[in-house]
């Protein structure tokens, strides 16, 4: 092994933040200033209307990249493996588990029956998965649910569920037909089916002649950007002009990313940040561009400070949520790295790239299990068992969330889903550029077939074990001698990185932006990309000065012993739940260094076993750091955290192997000294509302009113008029003679008001008893209301509540002490 030192912990918080990728140095521009372009921009091509496949035609703003067909770029060595896991696992055969997906009872091909997003998400990922693969099988199964689709069309240009005509208040809803759209696009440019064009042409023209109103409903108003890349697709093609007004159309009915977040939905906002940006094409403003980049910094610096690429929106982002224990929906992981694509292709910042990266490969791997049979709604940071329990207040749906399973009516959107991630991840890793050449955006092994130049095809094969590896090597393959230049993205990481051309020395390559190697080829020619993988830190100051430990790409999480436990499904489509078998509640030592274990890429390395890269590390086991009453890791606390513990080594490995996992890491010194973390209650209740949280009364929040919404809670909801309990599991006995509550009134928005009564009890051995001598119990609002009482010592304690006749009640803080 090769010891390596720890490199400069880097701040990451609201001053300092690139969207999750922190840079070493003394000014860093934020990507979604509207001042300057970002450094990523320099030395890519620049934007035009040539090149050999499909730029934008005018009035729309010439872009630097155009995406090449379905199926030029196929994928070699890992990435092929996780492509044909995903063949023979659920993306590929989801059609036999889910009932939303049989051809003759589906309202996509039988206009006359009901459907909605289901087929449309899954064929999108279906279609391209053959594409770049070439599996037959796929490929038959995608075209036969294509030519059906399209054989629905009527006469007025609608397709589909004739219920979803006037599904929205009398109206059409158009949200399930745009995912349709994308997989159309890819069919007509895989196989020139000269159908697609007229097709979408009449449909386009159906949309056109809707009412305003129309475009502000639903889920569609949150997500036109999707259409409107839609219909300049169209455009190009055609020159159509009317298919502009129908773009603005939309952007006018668009929810407003313009101004501000309209909307804090995870997947909204993995799909929606991007529309400004979009629309700006068209309108040629700059604030439309500076929109997108605000917009992704507002959602990073709030919800996304900790590692792997996503933010907290375990369905939607909540203020108080922001722990590394939050979860990203599966749904928000393919969107969002959909959506950096785009903006890679439209603005040549290699920032969206990298983020692409960060998530395809650090959370996309760990929402599904090692053989993509079943996977999880959402993938958090930090996550220590994964079971089939609901999460009251970790998580915002009242389902259970974690737990690996098919999902066909619980999970329901993110199995369709999510079978675009890699498909469509294959497809962008390399770009045509409008001055003839070809552009490496993104790395993995892969193999290209484009045409460059004066019009020559050229194959280039890329050999790689990236992310695991730092080399990259180009062979290129041409029927003669060829002049175009290549363009390298070099990551924001990658300090010290070096391109060799054919029978030249190394040369240096700014990080964070676009090497060209502008030549004439010939065949055989070899390029060498050296991307040096130093092992950083990052600290995520806004999240307790918590680190994060990175080598190049990936980002490394704790190993974590896992019991795997079919509870459920069947022995092919199992319902799994995942425990530990080890200790989990570590802290890195500090100062300190890391060790590294290399080996050659063999099997899935996104298992244990398979891992290519694994880290060695000493750590302390920090003894507060608990779960909670529901096997949800515990919240962090500040760092440095004191531990009386012995340093340990403990081994680290790339976060989308572990599929239990600490990634977003408690600090402690190796002397001793730092902050005592408390050791937190475990807390339970005779009733908690779905929504609502346990933790909340114990967090530390002070509420701005007994009404405040801004901050989690805990309600009896929707229990009205009876009497309930929340009880406190201190974890060891203490002498307690107070305690203090802060009731959660919501007059004049709900149904919660301060209790009847209420009265504190504990459990004396096996007996629940009243606290004696208390003193008056408070229904005060906007207060706590403390009550006094003889010192008991006790572990288990309890507010019992008589909710008021009519209505329920819930608590925003509360405490017991001596």
């Amino acid at each position: 092994m090769k010891r390596e030192p720890e490199f400069t912990s880097v701040p990451v918080g609201r001053r300092r933040f690139l969207g999750g990728l922190a840079l070493a140095g003394a000014a860093l521009a934020l990507p979604w200033q509207a001042h300057a372009a970002p450094e990523g921009m320099r030395g890519g091509p620049r934007p035009s209307r040539g090149g050999h496949y499909v730029p934008n035609r005018a009035p729309l703003q010439p872009v630097p990249f155009q995406k090449l067909p379905p199926g030029a770029v196929r994928p070699r060595g890992w990435l092929r493996q996780q492509l044909d896991l995903q063949i023979h696992g659920l993306a590929g055969r989801f059609d036999e588990v889910s009932g939303f997906l049989v051809y003759d009872t589906n309202g996509w091909v039988n206009p006359r029956l009901g459907a909605w997003e289901e087929l449309p998400y899954w064929l999108r990922g279906l279609g391209d998965l053959g594409y770049v693969t070439g599996d037959q099988g796929i490929l038959g199964k995608a075209e036969r649910w294509i030519q059906g689709i399209m054989a629905t069309q009527a006469a007025d240009g609608w397709f589909g569920p004739e219920g979803l005509r006037t599904s929205l208040e009398g109206g059409p809803d158009f949200w399930p037909g745009m995912p349709l759209l994308g997989a159309l696009r890819s069919w007509q440019e895989y196989s020139g089916d000269d159908r697609v064009v007229p097709f979408m042409t009449r449909y386009f023209d159906f949309q056109n002649r809707q009412p305003a109103e129309v475009f502000n409903r639903s889920w569609g108003a949150f997500r036109w950007g999707d259409n409107i890349d839609s219909v300049y697709w169209l455009y190009n093609r055609t020159g159509e002009g009317w298919l502009l007004d129908l773009a603005t159309k939309m952007h006018r009915g668009s929810a407003d990313y313009t101004t501000g977040i309209p909307t804090w939905h995870n997947v909204n906002l993995a799909q929606g940040f991007r529309e400004p940006l979009q629309y700006g094409l068209l309108a040629g403003d700059a604030r439309f561009r500076e929109a997108t980049y605000r917009n992704y910094g507002t959602v990073m610096s709030r919800y996304g400070q900790f590692a792997g690429g996503g933010f907290a929106g375990d369905e939607n982002c909540r203020p108080g949520f922001g722990d590394p224990r939050q979860g990203f929906e599966t749904c928000g992981i393919v969107e969002f790295m959909h959506s950096f694509q785009l903006l890679t292709r439209f603005t040549a910042d290699t920032s969206w790239a990298d983020r692409c990266e960060d998530l395809a490969f650090n959370l996309l791997p760990a929402s599904y299990d090692a053989e993509q049979r079943v996977l999880h709604y959402v993938t958090s940071a930090n996550s220590v068992q994964l079971d089939d329990g609901l999460k009251h207040g970790q998580f915002q749906n009242g389902f259970p969330m974690q737990a690996y399973k098919p999902g066909i009516h619980e999970y329901r959107c993110c199995p369709h889903n999510y079978g675009m991630g890699w498909p469509y991840f294959t497809e962008e890793l390399w770009l045509a550029t409008c001055d003839g050449g070809l552009a490496a955006s993104m790395y993995s092994p892969s193999e290209v077939r484009a045409v460059v130049g004066e019009g020559t095809e050229v194959v280039i094969t890329e050999d790689t074990e990236y992310p695991f590896d730092e080399q990259v090597r180009l062979t290129v393959t041409t029927p003669k001698p060829v002049a175009f230049p290549l363009y390298l993205r070099i990551p924001h990481w990658a300090r010290g990185a070096t391109v060799q051309a054919p029978g030249a020395a190394p040369v240096p390559a700014a990080a964070g932006q676009w090497s060209t190697v502008d030549r004439t080829w010939h065949s055989g020619d070899v390029l060498t990309l050296r991307l040096p993988m130093r092992i950083t830190t990052r600290r995520w100051h806004d999240n307790h000065d918590s680190v994060s430990v990175d080598r190049g790409p990936l980002t490394y999480s704790l190993e974590i012993g896992e019991r795997v436990e079919r509870f459920g499904g069947t022995p092919e489509w199992p319902a799994l739940a995942v425990y530990p078998t080890s200790p989990w509640n570590y802290g890195l030592v500090t100062p300190g260094g890391f060790d590294v274990e290399r080996r050659p890429v063999s099997g899935n390395p996104f298992t244990h076993d398979g891992a290519p890269v694994r880290l060695r590390a000493q750590a302390k086991r920090i003894a507060e750091w608990e779960a909670d009453s529901e096997n949800v890791v515990g919240l962090l606390q500040p760092s440095p955290a004191r531990s009386d513990a012995p340093a340990e080594t403990v081994t680290l490995i790339p976060m989308g192997a572990a599929r239990l996992r600490i990634t977003s890491f408690p600090t402690t010194p190796a002397g001793g000294g730092g902050h005592r973390w408390q050791r937190r209650p475990h807390i339970t209740a005779s009733h908690v509302y779905q929504h609502d949280s346990y933790e909340a009364v114990n967090d530390g929040r002070t509420p701005a009113g007994s009404g405040d919404q801004s901050i989690p809670r805990f309600t009896w909801w929707d229990r009205r008029g009876s009497t309930e309990w929340i009880q406190w599991d201190l974890r060891e006995p203490r002498t307690i003679g107070q305690a203090a509550v802060y009731w959660f009134d919501d007059t004049g928005v709900g149904q919660c008001r301060v209790p009847a009564s209420w009265r504190v009890l504990w459990l004396d051995g096996e007996t629940w008893r009243p606290v004696p001598g208390a003193g008056p119990y408070g229904t005060d609002r906007d207060r706590d209301n403390v009550v006094r009482f003889d010192p008991v010592h006790a572990r288990f304690l309890r507010v019992e509540a008589v909710l008021r006749p009519g209505f329920s009640g819930g608590i925003l803080e509360m405490s017991f002490t001596p």
